[in-house]
């Protein structure tokens, strides 16, 4: 049975659905716009305080009471699929195929992380015995393991309003290493989250979990997200949006009396690096794949690989009228949010503006939609002006042609830190991919070889994360089983009887 779920526009704090003062309204892609709560830092307050009170039992919790809430979840999400689809496809202009695709990725990443704590490995249990008869020191009985920091706040993402928002991977990743999370909900699909929350509160009173274990607080407004970062019972941040925004809550998070960790996923432009000979033999189906990877989600993935470093010559060239081609045969597609075409537009402006760009295939902006656009500049001019590696969030591409090896190299060197960074090689190509691959390795979180990087795995080995300004912390990803690990710290026991010692220390 698929659960309907009518919007009723409130916060759900420490177990209850609260309203407010005043709302704002939700601009969605079609249908009809619904009036929301507007968030309050009082609000932020009664949250925080209830996911206090909930850490006195659920950071002790056992991993089997945790992996049957996060199971749960997954179900209580499932339960509503037909709905969140409709909603969530009517708020972001996604279709209904994404979406449907992202409530699978975000129930299957819940129960991963639920499986995934059934295994000791990610709590790095570690015993040093006792050395009563060491000389000239005895050394105690030592034992580690990694155990929940508190309260983490959330916050939900534009361009996932499932697999990176309400029941996302930050909150997936906090309720299973122990820690109770509150949500700021994104203004961009608010119903949407606001049924993902009536699922979560579901499946704590199925699995009989503190109430305060997760709330959920609407907001267009900065100072919810700012009294979040600041409330003093806030442990850890997860974050997944603009550099500007997240380096103002970085900055509030470092500033605190305490400081706290945030794990901010900012910006990148996952550069792709065309070496000759892979060019001469497959450019144009590289630049078909480029063109498709390129507009996938009309750009709107943090992922999206914006710049292509390609030969100068007959077969760069090619390439570039080829991604052309492939480029002006996609039509307007609708944008997230006004805002989001807005700064898309900004961004190719500012590309544009750069002495030395031109202008391959021109794009239009409407008020909710967009269209490709295709720029090119000579490497001189890219290592000339460091604009030209910000991103821009949509389907907006930049061919740079190299002279040669050694400025591809130089190139690669310029580059600010990278999610991703790609390289289409053959075998003949090994030698400029070696001389590629340390530069690289210390520029990105992820490497690949012959692909493109739209589309990420849920998995133990994956990385998303990478030196800044891809991300704030560039020891951590926010997708994988690794990413559970943000929200944990080590404890060291010194003598501790067994009795109370930790279960799982035991």
């Amino acid at each position: 049975m698929n659960k309907q779920s009518n919007s009723h526009g409130k916060h759900l704090i420490g177990g209850q659905w609260v309203g407010g003062t005043s709302t704002f309204m939700s601009d969605p892609a079609r249908g009809v716009a619904r009036a929301y709560s507007v968030g309050t830092p009082e609000h932020v307050d009664q949250a925080c305080k209830a996911a206090e009170d909930a850490f006195w039992t659920y950071g002790y919790s056992t991993r089997a009471e945790r992996t049957r809430f996060l199971h749960t979840i997954a179900d209580e999400i499932e339960q509503r699929a037909d709905v969140i689809t409709e909603v969530g496809s009517a708020e972001t202009g996604l279709p209904e195929a994404r979406l449907q695709g992202e409530r699978g990725r975000t129930v299957n990443q819940l129960r991963l992380f639920g499986d995934y704590i059934q295994q000791e490995g990610y709590l790095d249990l570690k015993h040093d015995h006792p050395l009563p008869d060491r000389k000239p020191l005895p050394r105690a009985d030592l034992r580690i393991m990694q155990q929940p920091v508190g309260p983490v706040a959330v916050f939900g993402s534009s361009n996932f309003p499932l697999a990176f928002s309400t029941a996302g991977g930050d909150t997936a990743a906090a309720l299973a290493a122990g820690c109770p999370v509150i949500v700021k909900g994104h203004p961009s699909h608010p119903g949407t989250g606001e049924i993902v929350a009536e699922a979560i509160h579901a499946a704590i009173h199925k699995c009989g979990v503190h109430s305060g274990v997760f709330s959920f607080i609407h907001s267009e407004q900065h100072d919810v997200g700012e009294a979040l970062v600041e409330h003093p019972l806030v442990c850890a941040v997860g974050f997944t949006g603009s550099l500007v925004g997240g380096r103002a809550l970085f900055n509030r998070c470092a500033a605190r009396p305490v400081p706290i960790p945030f794990y901010g996923e900012l910006g990148s432009i996952n550069p792709i690096f065309l070496l000759p000979t892979a060019i001469d033999r497959r450019g144009v189906d590289i630049a078909k794949a480029w063109a498709g990877s390129l507009t996938l989600g009309v750009g709107q993935f943090c992922t999206n690989p914006g710049v292509a470093i390609v030969p100068q010559g007959a077969a760069g060239d090619t390439f570039t009228e080829a991604t052309m081609k492939a480029l002006s045969e996609i039509g307007p597609q609708t944008m997230l949010n006004k805002g989001i075409v807005a700064a898309f537009c900004r961004g190719r402006d500012r590309v544009a503006g750069v002495a030395g760009v031109s202008e391959v295939l021109a794009s239009a902006c409407e008020e909710r939609s967009a269209t490709p656009h295709l720029y090119e500049a000579t490497g001189d001019v890219w290592l000339e002006n460091r604009s030209l590696g910000e991103e821009v969030f949509g389907p907006l591409g930049l061919v740079v042609r190299s002279s040669g090896p050694e400025q591809s190299i130089e190139i690669a060197r310029s580059l600010e830190g990278q999610l991703t960074a790609t390289l289409h090689m053959e075998e003949e190509d090994s030698e400029l991919a070696s001389r590629l691959m340390p530069i690289l390795r210390r520029k990105t979180g992820r490497l690949l070889a012959n692909g493109f990087p739209t589309g990420v795995e849920v998995t133990e080995a994956m990385i998303h994360g990478g030196p800044y300004p891809a991300s704030t912390n560039f020891g951590a990803t926010s997708v994988g089983t690794l990413s559970i690990r943000r929200f944990l710290r080590p404890v060291c026991y010194q003598n501790i009887p067994e009795a109370i010692l930790p279960e799982d220390l035991r």
